[in-house]
């Protein structure tokens, strides 16, 4: 794939989320009969957000140059969309009027290199833009791979999880690890639909696995906040590990995901070891 479509994006997005959606969730009341398509139709959505069908029919194609924000807040609503799917949805429609945002050069600050290799007892990480690896310390390099002695365009989380077995092994829940990352690759692709790494890295990632491709076909955005991920590392065994993810101030696509253990669990103790 050379590039994202912003208009594919936003048509697929939209006709995944009214799939998942009854009459009866949405409010309306129930339909007698069999129904050609699950979840609501076109002229439904319509009905709930309060523009014409014709309207509604031109947004979901990505001719959207003049829609407004409320009705963008309305399609929102009718749809049942959380946060993050909201923002989905705004960034798809402003691609489509040809307005991307940049994409800005990644730079770890040396104030947070700094910060990583300050934090001793649990692991650091932190992500740039298509969920490249800008640093990690200590503890992070011994749970994961040590990203820093890969080739730079190897130094990224999502290669790691579908390219790498011991990613598969490392993570007991790797199944929603997986499609998590899938989803932050989503988001990122709306916000930046031009970005030619991220196309190659969505078709290196679709021509190699074919969970990824499924996952990224059926347009789930996610964005971390935090957590709890187990998993069963090939030196130490079980860990249990929550996490908390922020955005840098001045760096709003980065990611600094800091992890945490319960102070004398089997975890915290298995950390140490780890860390010796």
């Amino acid at each position: 794939m050379s590039e994202h479509r912003p208009e594919t994006d936003l048509r697929d997005f939209l006709r995944t989320r009214r799939a998942r959606i009854t009459p009866e969730q949405a409010g309306l009341a129930p339909h007698l009969g069999a129904r050609r398509v699950p979840g609501l139709r076109r002229e439904e959505v319509a009905q709930l957000a309060g523009v014409s069908v014709d309207y509604y029919v031109r947004l979901e194609r990505g001719r959207c140059a003049s829609v407004s924000a409320s009705v963008l807040e309305a399609v929102a609503r009718a749809l049942q969309l959380d946060e993050t799917e909201r923002d989905h949805l705004f960034a798809l429609a402003a691609a489509t009027r040809g307005r991307p945002r940049a994409v800005s050069s990644q730079r770890a600050r040396p104030g947070l290199l700094r910060a990583l290799d300050n934090i001793t007892d649990v692991p650091a990480l932190l992500l740039g833009h298509r969920l490249d690896v800008l640093a990690t310390n200590r503890l992070a390099r011994a749970l994961y791979v040590d990203f820093d002695a890969l080739p730079s365009e190897e130094r990224n989380m999502a290669r790691y999880m579908f390219l790498t077995e011991a990613a598969r092994e490392l993570y007991v829940d790797w199944p929603e690890t997986a499609r998590e990352n899938v989803g932050m690759l989503r988001l990122y692709a709306s916000h930046h639909p031009q970005d030619p790494r991220l196309a190659r890295l969505v078709g290196e990632l679709s021509a190699a696995d074919r969970d990824f491709r499924r996952w990224w076909a059926e347009h789930e955005v996610f964005l971390p906040r935090h957590g709890v991920k187990h998993y069963r590392h090939p030196l130490v065994g079980d860990l249990t590990l929550g996490f908390e993810a922020f955005t840098p101030m001045g760096d709003a696509d980065q990611t600094l995901g800091l992890y945490t253990v319960e102070p004398g669990s089997p975890s915290e103790k298995a950390l140490r070891r780890l860390a010796s």
